[in-house]
């Protein structure tokens, strides 16, 4: 384990001694190249689909589930844009007539099989003691649910959704739609008597056909290309690599990892961590014309179990940075709309805050998405979040164009299959 451990954190390691070096940039590919050269266990494809995930396939994309009878499981993740969004919203539309907006932004489904469950305190090995991480895992912006199949679901009831009053309304869809019997098959000749069950069920064929079909984890950027030793990096995509893991510059990698995980597993490009950011509050967001309301992340208002630990409000979940260049919405609240935006934002927020923040009463309202009571918990710890008002950011622009550079080669169909192999 231990030298296992030491392999992944050479790649770091490596990368971090290339842009040290003066005037070495010349022969820098080819060691970067051995570097990257890593030992990870892609995932096989099945032959085919089970029984149970062909069913969650259908459900997913079966646009007579929703109240509206417009909008499935793919209207707002789309397979043709990373299972994210397909348009530039901040926030999608759904309800019985499409016209309910909804309070956050749209995340992608791809790489979800591997979060954990959610943690108040997580820990993590170190040299001699032990981590404590903060919360960590779940599924959702606010890590409420506790699996992939309870996720699958929420969708199916929430009102800016597919909106459906009830769950035996959703049953009752499947029950006379056109793959009934199928679903009976898997399920059960009378599942259809036991509403719970049924719905508990439909979540279920939707965590299968997530985990099973290769398309939700495809692994085909060109950064696994890289990896796993069939395609090397451009200059400035080793120079942006270098600046995502120094720790005083992008500093990306701390909570986006970037090596393999257990087993070989590819790297996730997250930690599953919570972080308050303190991003703008997002006018294009129909629920923030209420200047009393106020989206907490993990105090609410989606979930109520934390609602006590004001610690934790304005935390949402750290998300991977796979396919990111691909997404036309960032953050929770889809503020910004392109990745140099967000890559200013990180580096000049604390220098640079009238940049992103309105002046009220002739005050800068800084954090102005927060209630000033919780605006302390925003991270300032951390580069290049550490800066003082007025001082140098932690990228220039060069820099942030090299940085971007390296997050397009995380982008899936660069190559046919896994690792590009």
């Amino acid at each position: 384990m231990l030298a296992g451990w030491m392999i992944r954190r050479g790649i770091r390691v490596a990368v971090l001694a290339f842009s040290a070096a003066v005037g070495a940039w010349t022969s820098l590919p080819a060691v970067a190249d051995e570097s990257m050269r890593m030992w990870v266990r892609y995932p096989q494809v099945a032959a085919q689909l089970s029984a149970s995930a062909a069913v969650g396939k259908r459900i997913f994309f079966d646009a007579s589930l929703s109240a509206s009878g417009r909008m499935s499981c793919a209207s707002c993740h789309s397979p043709q844009h990373a299972y994210g969004p397909p348009n530039g919203l901040a926030v999608q539309r759904g309800g019985v007539d499409l016209h309910q907006a909804g309070t956050r932004s749209v995340p992608s489904l791809r790489y979800l099989t591997f979060t954990p469950l959610f943690s108040r305190h997580f820990y993590t090995p170190a040299s001699e003691d032990s981590e404590d991480e903060g919360p960590t895992g779940g599924f959702t912006r606010d890590g409420a649910s506790a699996s992939l199949h309870q996720q699958a679901a929420m969708p199916l009831l929430h009102a800016n959704e597919m909106a459906n009053p009830n769950e035996r309304a959703v049953v009752t869809k499947i029950q006379h739609g056109a793959y009934a019997q199928e679903f009976a098959q898997v399920f059960g000749a009378n599942i259809f008597s036991r509403t719970d069950q049924a719905f508990n069920d439909i979540g279920l064929a939707l965590e299968a056909f997530q985990k099973e079909d290769v398309s939700f984890h495809p692994y085909t950027s060109k950064f696994d290309a890289v990896m796993a030793g069939h395609d090397k990096l451009t200059l400035q995509e080793i120079r942006g690599y270098a600046l995502f893991n120094n720790p005083q510059k992008g500093n990306c990698a701390k909570c986006h990892v970037d090596t393999p995980g257990p087993g070989g597993r590819p790297a996730a490009f997250t930690d599953y961590s919570f972080a308050a950011l303190g991003v703008p509050r997002n006018p294009e967001i129909p629920a923030n014309r209420d200047a009393h309301y106020f989206d907490l992340g993990l105090c609410g208002p989606y979930r109520n179990d934390l609602v006590h630990e004001t610690g934790y409000c304005g935390m949402f979940k750290t998300p991977t940075l796979r396919n990111v260049a691909t997404r036309r919405a960032f953050f929770h609240n889809g503020r910004f709309h392109r990745l140099e935006d967000v890559m200013h934002f990180y580096v000049e927020r604390d220098t640079h805050p009238w940049k992103w923040y309105p002046t009220v009463a002739g005050s800068l309202d800084e954090f102005d998405d927060l209630p000033p009571g919780y605006r302390d918990n925003i991270d300032h710890t951390d580069a290049p979040l550490d800066r003082p008002k007025g001082g140098s950011p932690a990228l220039n622009e060069v820099e942030i164009r090299d940085l971007i550079a390296f997050l397009k080669t995380l982008n899936d169909g660069y190559s046919a299959t896994a690792g590009g192999g």
